[in-house]
């Protein structure tokens, strides 16, 4: 009834699921989840993830309900509405008690994997036979549109595969979305498609009065300790709507004061809109005192782990608080320009290996392209599988969307784990969805995304991004890399591993480049810096990134010994660089200087408030073509002999 009341107040929600889905919502919570309302950061909390998040206003009700004081009554009046504590999809930043941000179907069945992942091997890695101190379940309450979104598909089946035992999904079975009911696009058995990916499947027949059947089956999903497990419950939409019950009309509008009242009669609630009898409140608030306790309990196991364990405690501890061991970036490699210049997703793995023994909370893989992205972590033997969930490394499979997803579930653990995910470049067209949430929740996942450009080569334009850096730039919150060097691919992720409130993606090359003289890891912090300069005021600025930096500094050589002055700029990251004083913006590209160009080789989008109406770029306006790669750049004009014309012409103009 509080969603009822909430939608209609509004004008604006979704009703339908939070009353079908109300006595499983009621079972779990009440019988089943360990949680504790005053301290919805406690760690050793179960994770509940509401993957159908439209159905939103459940969550805000149980939250309320239970005794958070992020989720007051008034906030319950003020769904959807603004600077409100319950808008319209479940947001972590906005509600202590929300775990994972789920607005597009699927997501979050997948981000509950991720925390399913990152519990197992928390526990592998710190718990003893003696003392457990990580032990807790992951559940979820999905819908019929959680099971139709790929993501979803992708994840489970991982999941199925490292036999994840403490993730729990119900499955509001209603056969009911937007467009009406399911079978007109979506008539598979989904238990069995369930059952083919490792999972234990139930059914519970009547999920609108049933609520022993469905704590039975929840108790007999917790016995299963070798599978993830999926409870389908058959459900009314809109339960208790005598006119609206059923129908695609109840999923995402409100029912009106009329049918309101009458849901109100056929239920038998004698309580005015917002009313909730202090009989209720009794009940379910003693989750407060429940809650205590178990932290209570937890707080004096943790006293005995710290007196018998305190090296494993010690890291435990310091995780949970978010810091950094002392010295991890010690051993991110420097050079020299004499040294050979390799592919940036080469220095990758150089860095992932330096940083590995040094950082143990570091934790992810690649979509199966480990051996193209060099995401292993040298020295690092086995991998994440159900048998060794102490291992760190991840093999996702060919699952970019599922990764993303699963990286972001990792992350919203909350436990100080830095996950990280491989793929191409091309591909984080797989993972928007994701990476996009990765941005929004303040997420610090690391992608690490190697065959940057036209530069892959004989793989052809499906392989080749063109606009998949200014893309990512577009997002808000996401920092994105270009480094030009070793120096400035070890720059990135020192920046990247610090972010722990911003997604980090590395767009790195497949062809080498040359290591810089004056390249810089401290410098890529500013985003942009100066690289090469001249004596007095420049006639010209060149702009670079990536592959293409040295391109820039070549010409700068050629110009410069013909009796020009040229100033190169470095721009590793765009967003660091607009984050900067006005004053060091000014210095390093100054607006007196008009003359500029810019050279990567990506689409010019986004270049154009750098290059001004007198400048000029060097950068992509197709998509690119097979052949080899050195081809490929010479063909679409990424050449010194190409980048001095375009520099002479600027020179000579007015």
């Amino acid at each position: 009834m509080l969603a009822v009341d909430a939608v209609n107040k509004s004008n604006s929600g979704h009703p339908g699921l939070p009353m079908g889905c109300a006595p499983m919502g009621y079972a779990l919570w009440d019988k089943f989840l360990r949680h504790n309302p005053n301290n919805p950061q406690w760690f050793n909390r179960d994770r509940f993830v509401l993957s159908a998040g439209h159905g939103c206003m459940l969550l805000y009700a149980l939250l309320h309900l239970t005794g958070y004081d992020s989720v007051t009554i008034e906030d319950i009046k003020q769904f959807r509405q603004w600077g409100a504590r319950t808008p319209g999809h479940p947001e972590t930043f906005e509600t202590p008690g929300v775990e994972v941000t789920a607005g597009p179907l699927g997501a979050g069945i997948s981000n509950a994997v991720g925390l399913a992942i990152a519990e197992a091997h928390l526990a592998a890695k710190f718990n003893k036979p003696d003392t457990k101190i990580v032990d807790h379940y992951t559940y979820v309450i999905m819908g019929d549109g959680c099971n139709q979104e790929g993501v979803s598909s992708e994840a489970c089946s991982l999941a199925g595969h490292l036999k994840l035992g403490k993730l729990i999904a119900l499955y509001d079975d209603n056969q009911i979305t937007i467009d009406g009911r399911t079978e007109v696009s979506f008539t598979e058995d989904v238990l069995k498609r369930y059952e083919s990916y490792g999972w234990h499947i139930q059914h519970v027949p009547d999920g609108n009065t049933d609520v022993n059947a469905i704590a039975k089956a929840i108790e007999s999903a917790k016995r299963v300790t070798d599978k993830p497990s999926i409870i389908k419950i058959t459900t009314t939409i809109g339960y208790g709507s005598p006119n609206k019950s059923d129908t695609a009309g109840v999923h995402g509008a409100p029912l009106g004061e009329d049918e309101a009242n009458l849901t109100r009669k056929q239920l038998e609630w004698a309580y005015d809109p917002f009313v909730i009898p202090q009989e209720a409140y009794d009940h379910y608030r003693q989750a407060i005192n429940r809650g205590a306790q178990l932290e209570e309990d937890w707080n004096e196991l943790l006293t005995i782990y710290r007196n018998k364990y305190p090296k494993e405690s010690a890291e435990f501890e310091r995780m949970l608080r978010g810091e950094l061991p002392n010295g991890w970036d010690k051993d991110l490699p420097s050079y020299s320009s004499d040294e050979k210049g390799l592919a940036t997703r080469k220095h990758s793995q150089i860095c992932l290996g330096a940083l590995g023994p040094n950082l143990p909370e570091l934790i992810g893989g690649s979509a199966d392209l480990t051996h193209s992205n060099y995401t292993d972590i040298k020295g690092e033997t086995g991998s994440f599988q159900a048998e060794t969930p102490e291992k760190r490394y991840l093999h996702f499979g060919v699952r970019e969307h599922a990764m993303a997803a699963i990286l972001n579930g990792i992350a919203y653990h909350n436990s100080g784990l830095i996950p990280y995910g491989g793929t191409f470049l091309v591909f984080a067209d797989y993972m928007r969805g994701s990476m996009r949430l990765s941005a929004l929740s303040e997420l610090g996942v690391i992608y690490v995304l190697t065959h940057d450009s036209i530069g892959v080569g004989e793989d052809g334009p499906t392989h080749q991004p063109v606009e998949t850096i200014p893309s990512l730039r577009a997002i808000p919150n996401m920092l994105v890399f270009r480094p030009g060097d070793g120096n400035e691919t070890s720059g990135a992720y020192k920046v990247a591993i610090e972010n722990r409130k911003r997604p980090s993606a590395l767009c790195l090359s497949r062809q080498g480049m040359p290591n810089q003289a004056s390249s810089s890891i401290d410098k890529v912090a500013m985003g942009g810096y100066v690289l090469e300069d001249c004596e007095g005021t420049p006639e010209l600025i060149f702009i670079g990134t990536g592959s293409e930096l040295d391109l820039c500094v070549q010409a700068s050589k050629q110009l410069s010994s013909a009796g020009h002055k040229i100033r190169v700029i470095s721009m590793p990251c765009v967003e660091l660089f607009e984050e900067q004083s006005e004053s060091y913006k000014e210095e390093v590209l100054p607006s007196s200087i008009r003359k500029r160009i810019v050279v990567e080789a990506a689409e010019s989008f986004g270049w154009h408030k750098y290059i001004g109406l007198d400048g000029d770029s060097v950068t992509m306006n197709s998509f690119g073509a097979s052949a080899p790669g050195g081809t490929c750049m010479e063909k679409f004009g990424f050449t010194l002999e190409n980048v001095l014309a375009k520099a002479k012409t600027l020179l000579n103009s007015p």
